[in-house]
């Protein structure tokens, strides 16, 4: 005797779901979008009254950072190098040593609140490496090296390894004077191997960006002036 199983519809069509579920399934490498690379040509920022002056790529742009300008007049020298195109940014600070500016002070019930402090060389030198290391907890590794311009300005550059915020941080200072600081950002969520082929293209602009940098409110740090 013959028994006839009725199967429904609903019921093989699950059964087949099951059966390719089980078949074998080939990963594949994850890809990234391949990205067009501008020709490198470069353009002068020298503002009347600023203290500073570099040049900077013309795919790019220089804009007011808009957290400071009309804002904290204490601050009125902060600037962005947007990188349209990357979907990043440069944020650049300037603090007159000796000067005042805004801190964020931290308070007992854990919040923080503005106030106007002096800008001491060696306070200012401890935030850059605090800000830095902040990173530690996705960085896989934080290098730090000194570095002198052609112009005689001396300062510090900072590589951050992994999926930190920022893998390229730097400071330049006089240590009487000027105290300059950058660092790369992304308008996305980090991730080391999607953004290093930009971050090694734009390394070259922070590094001309470096190498073009001059104060313009002290002759002093010229080379053959002998001073720092």
């Amino acid at each position: 005797m013959r028994i006839l199983l009725f199967i429904p519809g609903s019921l093989l069509l699950l059964l087949s779901c099951l059966a390719s579920c089980n078949s074998t399934y080939t990963s594949k490498k994850r890809g990234y979008y391949k990205i067009d690379f501008p020709e490198r040509k470069y353009v002068k920022f020298e503002e009347p009254g600023y203290p500073y002056a570099f040049e900077y790529p013309v795919y790019a742009r220089v804009v007011k950072d808009s957290t400071y300008f009309d804002r904290d007049t204490l601050n009125p020298y902060w600037i962005n190098i947007d990188f349209p195109v990357f979907g990043g940014k440069i944020f650049l600070s300037y603090k007159a040593v000796g000067g005042r500016s805004t801190y964020k002070i931290k308070q007992a019930d854990g919040t923080y609140k503005d106030s106007a402090g002096v800008n001491v060389f060696d306070y200012m030198v401890s935030d850059a490496f605090k800000l830095t290391s902040k990173n530690e907890v996705v960085a896989s590794s934080i290098k730090d090296s000194l570095f002198q311009t052609p112009n005689g300005i001396t300062g510090v550059f900072f590589r951050v390894g992994g999926n930190a915020a920022t893998a390229k941080q730097f400071f330049m200072s006089d240590t009487s004077t000027n105290f300059f600081r950058g660092a790369l950002y992304f308008d996305a969520t980090p991730n080391a191997d999607s953004l290093r082929p930009v971050q090694d293209f734009l390394q070259k602009d922070i590094d001309h960006l470096i190498n073009t940098f001059r104060w313009t409110n002290k002759t002093s740090t010229s080379p053959a002036s002998g001073k720092n």
